[in-house]
């Protein structure tokens, strides 16, 4: 199994995880954070913005399901068809394992 994390621009979350349960990843964890890039915020005139409103999606998928993950993600985060500076990141971690609190039961 799998983590993915993805940093994303707040407005392009809905859309994300409409297409993620479109492709049959319904269980997905949302947060609202802020923070900065490579970029080290944006600066408008003598103001630096520093803390940068972004959403945090997080899910666990089998490894085969990966590349589908990654997938979607990427394909409906950019702005334009290129991309831009402050799209986000996707990180990627092994999971060893998992169990629902209610059961008990092992395994997604």
């Amino acid at each position: 199994m799998i983590m993915v994390r993805a940093i994303i621009r707040p407005d392009k979350k809905d859309a994300i995880l409409y297409e993620l349960s479109s492709a049959g990843f319904n269980a997905a964890t949302v947060y609202d954070v802020v923070g900065r890039g490579k970029q080290k915020g944006i600066k408008f005139g003598d103001v630096i913005y520093d803390e940068i409103p972004k959403s945090l999606i997080m899910l666990v998928v089998n490894d085969e399901d990966k590349d589908d993950v990654l997938e979607v993600i990427l394909q409906h985060a950019k702005v334009g068809e290129n991309g831009s500076f402050g799209d986000g990141k996707i990180f990627v971690s092994s999971i060893d394992e998992v169990y629902t609190v209610s059961s008990g039961a092992a395994g997604l």
